[in-house]
């Protein structure tokens, strides 16, 4: 059986699905947004300072078995 594109323009089991239980696709997007804006942010160094705070002198990768960097930033 071939589904024509007018067939599938209805979907009503999706729509039941999304009424009940919510869009999960829809969630799935904004979750990949949020996370693409702070990769964005973290790699072009907006968000530098904050995590300069959270730092202390360095230690924090020490502490955590992590070697340190000893490169230079782009």
């Amino acid at each position: 059986m071939i589904s024509t594109s007018t067939e599938n323009d209805h979907l009503p089991i999706y729509e039941d699905l999304v009424r009940e239980r919510g869009d999960a696709v829809a969630e799935a997007q904004l979750a990949a947004d949020h996370t693409q804006h702070q990769a964005a942010e973290l790699l072009t160094g907006r968000d530098a300072a904050r995590q300069a705070h959270r730092r202390d002198d360095n230690t924090t990768a020490a502490a955590g078995g992590q070697p340190q960097w000893g490169g230079s930033l782009p």
